[in-house]
């Protein structure tokens, strides 16, 4: 099968583009943009997508990087495409928030891409991944210790970023290129093996081709594929079960011990991490802890109890239940929060239908009231109101800022989650002004509505016969 036979696969697979799809290129200058560039032009001309420009972000990390900007309008120019372009001194965003450069870089890049698509008029950013560079990411979590969350390592799809160079080797892409007698430039900093993918992808990949096995590269990124797919049945499997086993959020969690006992081992420690996260206030939850709670869980010891990171979990009677070290009011650490992280200023409120609850630690007030089935949205989408659908929701509504581990289904991604801090990231909210924007969470601390920005697609009105609830927004 051709280089370009495949990567129409891939977007036909993952539903990455169809013809009507504006594609902006994520260009680098690098041979793995530049390839995706060239073939992005062609399927564009065999009407299989809309080809809307390129996009480059200029990291001022290299002397060469002003080059690499150079070579990537030049060849947004020749392509007859408009070009937008940014820079930033990631360097010295690492250090001044106390980031990995690489972290920080990766923020910085993806923020950029977001705009970009909007200013383009984009629906999608299409990055030049390859399936070395799945193999050297699974790698790389395997070694520090991932589940099959970690091991999935990069999808197709995560929103508007789409990678349609998942099933194509460097090598190959390369090839390519030459056949196209096109110019791209290499990344010096790539020969530096003080960075851990670049010793993965100089050091550990060619030892395991040469001494185990020469097809590594695509055994790794068929295991890849495998762990997504099971990652995304048991987060919709887990996810039941919590709906079934789980009461109480924030700071207070509550799952009944017979329906976790019941769950086969795998979900019953998802689930249980995922409650952990929830109310560890920042805190990583490791391994040993989920550990120990499954032993906890077992445990037939009345009373019996550990301390976790951030939190405490007992055994209640039938349940077991999970405590903030965290005081709720003003995120105070309590007297047994020892080294639980400060500063964590969570806020919850209990928000009545109808009623309303005042923030004053966003300034701003949140209100609920029951509508007429058949209610529409309000023109223009007021960001400032919300109408979703009242029968899903479970229990009485809340209003609380973030948790560490937020995730919701963004209206739009066809039913995948996404983290709450990559939502934010997308939206260009401001990372000062994160832990004030308010969050409605229904009883089984599901989100409904991330308030100004956006509902949860499971309570999108879909039917005009289905009853629904009217959410506001004000700023007081």
């Amino acid at each position: 099968m051709s280089l370009i036979a495949r990567v129409r696969r891939t977007i036909a697979m993952h539903d990455l583009a169809r013809p009507e799809t504006r594609v902006v290129v994520a260009l680098s200058g690098g041979s793995d943009s530049v390839a995706l560039a060239h073939i992005v032009r062609e399927l564009a001309a065999a009407g299989a997508l809309k080809a809307a420009g390129a996009a480059h972000f200029n990291h001022q990390l290299r002397e060469s990087a002003d080059r690499d900007e150079r070579l990537s309008a030049d060849i947004a120019g020749a392509f007859g495409w408009p070009f937008a372009a940014d820079r930033a001194d990631v360097a010295a965003i690492a250090r001044g928030e106390k980031r990995s450069l690489e972290d920080a870089a990766r923020t910085a890049r993806h923020a950029f891409f977001e705009w970009a698509r909007v200013e383009l008029g984009a629906d999608v950013v299409a990055l030049g991944h390859t399936r070395d560079d799945q193999a050297e990411t699974f790698l790389l979590r395997l070694l520090r210790g991932a589940g099959s969350r970690g091991l999935a390592a990069m999808h197709p799809r995560n929103g508007a970023v789409v990678r349609p160079l998942l099933d194509c080797r460097r090598a190959e892409l390369r090839a390519y290129l030459a056949e196209q007698g096109a110019e791209y430039v290499d990344d010096e900093s790539n020969a530096d093996v003080a960075i851990p993918r670049n010793r993965v992808r100089a050091e550990l990949i060619p030892l395991l081709q040469d001494r185990f096995n020469p097809s590594i590269v695509d055994v790794l990124a068929n295991q890849a594929e495998l762990a997504r797919d099971e990652w995304s049945w048991m987060e919709d499997a887990a996810n039941q079960i919590a709906a079934r086993a789980s009461s109480g959020s924030g700071p207070r969690v509550e799952l009944d011990r017979a329906a976790l006992l019941a769950a086969p081992l795998a979900l019953r420690r998802l689930v249980l991490w995922r409650a952990m996260t929830t109310v560890a206030g920042g805190r990583p939850v490791a391994f040993d802890h989920v550990q120990d709670a499954l032993a906890l869980l077992e445990s037939e010891t009345a009373g019996a109890g550990i301390d976790a990171p951030g939190h405490r979990l007992d055994l209640v009677g039938p349940r077991i239940v999970l405590t903030s070290n965290l005081a709720e009011a003003g995120g105070r650490p309590s007297a047994k929060a020892g080294a639980a992280k400060a500063g964590a200023n969570f806020f919850r409120y209990p928000l009545s239908i109808p009623g309303e609850v005042r923030l004053a630690e966003a300034g701003c007030l949140v209100s609920a009231e029951s509508g007429p089935a058949g209610l529409e949205p309000p023109a223009g989408r007021n960001p400032a109101v919300a109408i979703v659908r009242s029968d899903v929701c479970r229990g009485p509504l809340a209003v609380r800022n973030r948790r560490p581990g937020d995730r919701f289904h963004p209206v739009g991604l066809g039913g995948r989650q996404k983290k709450l801090q990559d939502f934010f990231v997308d939206r260009k909210v401001a990372r000062a002004t994160r832990d004030a924007v308010p969050i409605v969470v229904d009883d089984a601390d599901r989100i409904v509505w991330v308030a100004g920005y956006g509902i949860d697609a499971e309570f999108r009105v879909t039917d005009p016969t289905q009853a629904v609830l009217i959410l506001r927004l004000k700023q007081v």
